[in-house]
């Protein structure tokens, strides 16, 4: 059985900006054993911060640096075995300050009304996403925020066009309803507000191409506009439609008859930079209106032409970068990393975690480039994976994946990183939700799938500024360090092999501290490679899937730091160190 193994490690060192002082030790006289010797302790030198890439841009604004606070412990024997792999804390250099826009969410309009969940707004409380983006997809290119169901606007069809030319049911939704099963706008804030997360909201942009009234881009322009105004300051980020290159979006083809300002019948790049020129210019004159500032993107295709593409979306790309006149603030991709619809295994998955996000980017900026565009901050709003029918998306490999995703997200620099999604359909695991259902045969709803152990963790214990580290004597490990402004040091280890690897830890520029604490999330031995459950320093869920109940006051395990550092990192697992 092939399997996937995870290690966090936060080491505290003295010193200071990348060094580390000593935090407060729950057991400060213990020593080290006999012989064993202690951590060495070698000269810091003071690193400044490198310049700010522009495709984090402006997301850098909500960037504060972390102070570490040692946890309750279990007292643990270290690791004994002999190392194989070495990775090497290179605290002499900064990549970037770690922007806390990587580890948000995606909500959406079906996942009840959220607000009257109790056990929804418990967990969401916990995890602390920061950033929550809504109302959800696809659904966004026919999202009415202001409107009562059966209270549309004169000018929206009836039907709309779809990529065959059929005409079908709109299937609207509604921002002004007070049903249990979906969320309205208010709702949505409310859990905002009592999650402090900030918001990030696509409107539509479709309702600009199926309009049937004279001015079909200035109405969908206007609608967006009091929408910024409703809003008042709670949503910082905006975006002008969903996967607008896209034939399965509303508004990729309309119904030409019905139009009545001479848009071609499907929509292209070129057409919507001139679109998104009308709607940046009501919205900003909006947000001015009531003293706020909001950022406004406009979204690109992640990757270069595939046989499957249509022709708007092989030119897509072309048409926006040659046309936006510097309107928009930001871009916006979206990934599903594994090949689509394939039964991939765990090795396929972790390898489109690891290697895709900088393809993407490498693609985007040689587009910026070629297109003679200004280079943006750049948003993956949405992310997630295609392999499907052995409960991929629900396992602990799921949430490995989470952690390379949002590793390699901040290596290449993304300003914006945001999962989907909080809660989706059960289809027999091919489930994307951040939370069970309610369908998963003896899965409670809202029961938390093993990515949100992973994201959990990892969103408290990386540091604020990203660093190298260097792996030699394992192909297989994957490190990811980063250092705490109060002087702490964090790495984060991925093993892509079906055996355990002992690491041993160094470092430059930083000195180790007297104690390591850790939580190790492992997967157990239920469904083959795709564990649906995740373990947390052993203790598990009752049920046939999830992670354990106490996971907020789950103690760490601890042992003394000595003169070298070890970790093991066992079969399906992840560890989170802090010494």
């Amino acid at each position: 059985m092939k399997v996937f193994y995870f290690v966090c490690i936060v080491l505290l060192v003295t010193g200071n900006v990348v060094g580390c002082s000593k935090t407060k030790d729950p057991d400060p006289e213990l020593e080290p054993g006999p012989g064993t010797g202690g951590p060495v302790v070698t000269p810091v030198v003071p690193v400044a911060d490198p310049p700010l890439a522009a495709t984090i841009g402006f997301f850098e604004q909500h960037w504060k640096p972390r102070s570490f606070t040692a946890p309750a412990y279990i007292e643990v024997t270290p690791a004994q075995a002999s190392a194989t792999a070495t990775v090497t804390i290179d605290a002499s250099k900064i990549i970037t300050k770690i922007p806390p826009t990587v580890w948000g969410h995606n909500a959406n309009t079906w996942m009840t009304n959220m607000v009257g969940e109790p056990l929804f707004m418990q967990h969401i409380k916990a995890l602390q996403p920061g950033f929550i983006r809504f109302p959800a997809g696809s659904g966004s290119d026919i999202y009415f925020w202001n409107a009562e169901r059966g209270g549309l606007p004169a000018d929206v069809p009836a039907q709309i066009m779809n990529a065959v030319g059929q005409l079908i049911d709109g299937g609207y939704w509604y921002g002004k309803i007070n049903e249990s099963w979906t969320a309205s706008l208010d709702q949505y804030y409310e859990v905002l507000k009592q999650s402090g997360s900030i918001g990030v909201l696509t409107v539509n942009y479709g309702y600009a191409r199926y309009g049937t009234s004279a001015d079909p881009v200035a109405a969908a322009a206007h609608l967006a506009a009091d929408w910024v105004r409703y809003d008042k300051g709670r949503t910082k980020y905006w975006e002008i439609g969903n996967e607008t290159y896209g034939d399965w979006e509303a508004g990729y083809r309309i119904d030409v008859s019905k139009n009545k300002d001479g848009q071609p019948e499907y929509v292209t790049g070129e057409l919507y930079a001139q679109h998104v020129q009308v709607f940046v210019d009501s919205m900003k004159k909006a947000a001015a209106e009531i003293g706020q500032e909001i950022f406004i993107g406009a979204t690109l295709y992640d990757a270069p032409t595939e046989a499957w593409m249509t022709n708007t979306t092989k030119t897509w790309n072309e048409g926006v970068l040659k046309n936006l006149k510097a309107a928009a603030d930001f871009y916006i991709v979206h990934n599903y990393f594994t090949p689509y619809n394939e039964n991939s295994t765990s090795s396929v998955v972790m390898n489109a975690g690891l290697t895709v996000p900088a393809k993407m980017m490498q693609h985007i900026k040689k587009e910026m480039q070629t297109y003679g565009a200004p280079v943006l901050p750049v948003a993956l709003t949405e992310w997630n994976m295609w392999a499907k029918d052995s409960k991929q998306q629900v396992s602990n490999v799921s949430g490995l994946f989470a952690l390379a995703v949002m590793s390699e997200s901040l290596v290449n620099q993304y300003g914006m990183a945001l999962r989907w999604d909080l809660f989706n359909a059960w289809e027999n695991g091919n489930d994307h939700g951040l939370f069970s259902d309610g369908n998963e045969p003896g899965i409670p709803k809202w029961t938390p799938r093993p990515s949100f152990y992973y994201m959990y963790y990892y969103s408290r214990l990386i540091g604020d500024r990203l660093v190298p580290a260097q792996v030699t004597g394992s192909t297989a490990i994957k490190a990811y360090a980063s250092t705490y402004t109060s002087g702490e040091a964090n790495l984060t280890l991925i093993n892509t092999s079906d055996k355990a690897v002992t690491v041993q830890i160094k470092a430059n520029n930083l000195n180790f501290g007297k104690r390591l604490y850790y939580y190790q999330l492992e997967g157990s031995n239920d469904n083959g490679e795709f564990s649906r459950k995740v373990l947390v320093n052993g203790e598990g869920p009752s049920l046939a899937a999830g992670g354990p109940s106490n996971y907020v006051q789950l103690k760490a395990r601890s042992h003394p730091v000595y003169e070298q550092v070890k970790i093991t990192v066992p079969p399906l697992s992840a560890v989170i160190l802090v010494l």
